[in-house]
């Protein structure tokens, strides 16, 4: 005797009782390739065979440690609707701090020249170019994978005004200089535990660790501040909690003025900025 297809609410029961509500409802979402509201809405709805196949498979992955970003190819980000992927880091809630750091700097309506180093998915260079449409971004990155998902998401997203090079973090560049420089760079220890542990087992370990102090990507990109900022640019540079002075420091070592360093919602520094003199 076949078996009778599952409800809609028991299927989501079922997966929310192995890897939580949060995570069963977005992969059940992405299964049906329908919406939250449209869940709640036909709750006593049956689902095909297939697709509570599909979902199930999806589960068990996430109940393995996939991310769910992974899983579904989406991580929402700002206002944006992101491509995700395992050549790309997953862009969190924390790194709209460098958004509203870089927004904060520039003039909604002047034109301004921006670069995002290690662009990965695009998230920052693709918020900043949103909000600020007169502004012109070049969003830069080593690995070829990578970039072509920030184009994609670019292109998807109808966002013109990012332009987008390959290559390590000053070799991109060019002899270009820029009103602000953004980053959110490796920066975790190498051999650091947490690299074992939760999404970042999945994550592009080049878009992680920088180091045995986690600090090697960072001292890069502010050394070349001063060959790239213009007099009065930007630099922003996210890091871990406990890295905020070291990374000050670095910041006053190349020359930047203003130095300081902005804490996220759980009230950790996230990330510092400096200013070129001038």
């Amino acid at each position: 005797m076949q078996t009778p297809p599952p409800r809609l609410a028991d299927l989501l029961r079922e997966a929310a009782a192995r890897i939580g509500r949060e995570d069963a409802e977005p992969l059940l979402q992405h299964a049906l390739g329908r919406d939250r509201a449209w869940l709640f809405a036909h709750a006593d709805e049956l689902v095909e065979a297939a697709t509570a196949a599909r979902f199930r498979e999806l589960v068990e992955r996430r109940a393995a440690g996939e991310p769910v970003a992974y899983l579904t190819g989406r991580r929402g980000f700002w206002t944006l609707d992101l491509e995700v992927g395992p050549t790309t880091l997953i862009p969190r809630p924390e790194t709209e701090l460098l958004v509203e750091l870089a927004l904060a700097r520039l003039d909604p309506e002047a034109p301004a020249r921006v670069a995002d180093l290690g662009t990965g998915s695009g998230a920052i260079a693709l918020a900043i170019a949103c909000e600020r449409p007169a502004a012109a971004v070049v969003a830069t990155d080593i690995s070829g994978p990578a970039l072509a998902v920030a184009v994609r998401n670019a292109r998807r997203l109808g966002i013109g005004n990012v332009w987008f090079r390959r290559g390590s973090w000053e070799r991109a560049l060019g002899r270009d200089r820029f009103d602000l420089i953004v980053s959110n760079p490796p920066y975790i220890a190498e051999g650091d535990p947490h690299l074992g542990q939760g999404d970042l087992r999945f994550e592009p370990p080049a878009a992680l660790a920088s180091g045995a102090d986690g600090l090697d990507a960072i001292r890069a990109i502010a050394a070349l501040a001063p060959r790239h900022l213009v007099p009065g640019g930007w630099l922003l540079l996210e890091h871990g909690w406990e890295q905020g002075a070291a990374v000050r420091a670095l910041l006053a070592q190349a020359g930047l003025v203003e130095v300081g360093t902005a804490r996220d919602l759980e009230g950790r520094e996230r990330a510092s900025l400096g200013r070129m003199p001038g």
